[in-house]
């Protein structure tokens, strides 16, 4: 939840349309989301 604020944040601050934000859980697992601000 922290990260996906973070995102929406910089997207509104930086005036941007897309954010990434990727997470590594361990033992080679990882997830990743992709943000579009409309």
């Amino acid at each position: 939840a922290k990260l996906t604020v973070q995102i929406l944040d910089e997207l509104e601050r930086r005036s941007g349309r897309y954010g990434l934000v990727t997470m590594c859980i361990g033992g080679g697992m990882g997830a990743a989301g992709v943000f579009e601000r409309l």
